[in-house]
């Protein structure tokens, strides 16, 4: 038996090696198991969009209905996007291209589907006052609780330009009135701080307050609505806000 070795250190070293193996084969098991990058890198990113598919994001832009028809029937691809993250159905919302956003909803677009800035063909409705493409999005299943980069809804946006009648058509479906944004603002709240004061707006407050609104929900510091249109002059918004419990 050699100097300084005893059965001890047979043990621990048939232990040392061992473990040894183990961990070998531990590396081999993982390695079997974890994603190669190109298969992590597929779930995470898409396929580009392919010649055909950019020519029907462009042809919907321009609102060109043949052509998008066309192409559609050449095999592009109605959720394939361009740079922006944006779809063919959105790039035709953008320009409120009522007849070309009925073809590709048809074709089964996502009227959810946001770009790189949060817009959606359901939301550009909203806060561009298109109440025809409005009524095509809800008409798909639009999801009325989808927010933009401000965490703020469709209402949120209506109200901020007093779109009374995008407002009275979203007030129809199950959207949360008082929802906050990442302002810290609520629909009421936008139509306060943002609107001008005059009729438009002035109606859009009583049609949140019927609807609901919580006319006592301050902002993020701590100013109620009613202190917001007092302090802006906004008289009509004011009386609306008294009758209905504001202080």
């Amino acid at each position: 038996m050699a100097a300084g070795r005893g059965p001890a250190g047979d043990a621990d070293g048939g232990a040392l090696v061992f473990a040894m193996l183990l961990a070998v084969v531990g590396v081999v098991v993982l390695s079997t198991q974890l994603p190669t990058r190109a298969q992590a890198g597929s779930a995470r990113i898409p396929d580009p969009a392919s010649p055909l598919d950019l020519a029907l994001i462009a042809a919907a832009r321009r609102g060109d209905g043949d052509q998008t028809r066309q192409l559609l029937g050449q095999g592009a691809s109605v959720h394939a996007s361009d740079e922006r993250d944006a779809t063919a159905l959105v790039a035709a919302a953008y320009g409120n291209q009522l007849e070309v956003a009925r073809i590709l909803v048809e074709a089964g677009a996502d009227v959810d589907r946001q770009d790189r800035t949060r817009q959606s063909a359901f939301l550009i409705a909203t806060s561009e006052g298109y109440f025809d493409l409005l009524l095509l999005t809800l008409a798909a299943g639009a999801d009325v609780h989808r927010t933009d980069s401000y965490n703020g809804t469709g209402l949120i946006r209506a109200a901020h330009h007093a779109h009374v009648e995008i407002i009275r058509e979203l007030l129809r479906t199950e959207m949360n009135v008082n929802h906050v944004n990442r302002l810290g603002w609520t629909a009421l709240l936008e139509a306060i701080i943002l609107g001008d004061g005059g009729p438009r707006h002035t109606e859009t407050v009583q049609l949140l307050v019927q609807a609901g609104a919580d006319v006592n929900l301050a902002d993020a510091g701590g100013v109620s609505p009613l202190s917001h249109a007092r302090h802006r002059g906004y008289a009509g918004m004011a009386t609306i806000l008294e009758a209905a419990g504001g202080n």
